[in-house]
């Protein structure tokens, strides 16, 4: 036998590890996982203050009770606004307010198709509409914004800082006015509502507040934001 048989090449020893132990695949990515839990609680201001508390009250116990079981949980709250007499249970209201999926999905009831309104001021939030005295008013964007910030914190007294902070943030491509310019888009507010224009008050010295008036008519809608009141 030739010894040149004995010296033919074999394959590398890392070479043939390589074949034997391919790399593994990598692990496929986890579509979903918990981030944390949503708690609907169905309650008004007056059933709360029969109970001798408030929403306020609720919240901050909830939250301090949260903060010694997990320190680390982060906490966001907010109220869920909802027509007057709206039927159902309360917690139904809620989640259907706060657009929780299962409780949209079982809701077949659409806002009224028609435009046709009664008499007085209709501010329809769903659809970014104001009606006076049965006729379509032609606010501005920024005017109908202005409008629906008070009216979404009723009989809530809001500064001029709050109202440039909140509708004329970084993200806009307005330039943010001074304080005082707040004071010219509301005059301007007012005179489009004619002579419902005493619905959006001046607070001398502080700001404005909406009060809810016999002549006003608010269509909230599936769509409302819940202000951030807590």
């Amino acid at each position: 036998m030739s010894n040149t048989a004995l010296l033919t090449p074999v394959a590398p020893a890392r070479h043939l590890r390589a074949v034997e132990n391919p790399p593994a695949a990598p692990a496929p990515a986890t579509s979903t996982a918990p981030r944390g839990f949503a708690l609907y609680v169905g309650i008004d201001e007056a059933k709360a203050a029969a109970d001798g508390v408030s929403l306020s009250t609720l919240v901050e116990a909830l939250r301090r009770t949260l903060g010694e079981l997990a320190p680390h949980a982060e906490t966001y709250a907010t109220v869920a606004l909802a027509p007057v007499g709206a039927g159902g249970r309360d917690v139904d209201v809620v989640r259907l307010a706060l657009h929780e999926p299962s409780a949209v999905a079982r809701t077949k009831q659409d806002a009224p198709a028609e435009d046709h309104v009664p008499g007085g001021v209709t501010v329809d939030i769903s659809r970014k509409r104001v009606f006076i005295d049965g006729e379509s008013a032609a606010f501005t964007f920024k005017e109908f914004e202005l409008l629906q910030y008070l009216v979404l914190r009723e009989g809530r007294t809001i500064e001029r800082s709050e109202l440039v902070d909140s509708l004329w943030s970084s993200g806009s491509d307005d330039e943010a006015p001074g304080e005082r310019t707040i004071d010219v888009h509301v005059r301007r507010l007012r005179a489009k509502l004619g002579r419902y224009e005493d619905i959006v008050r001046t607070v001398r010295g502080v700001g404005y507040r909406f009060d809810r008036h016999a002549d006003v008519v608010i269509r909230y809608g599936h769509g409302t934001p819940s202000p951030d009141r807590f």
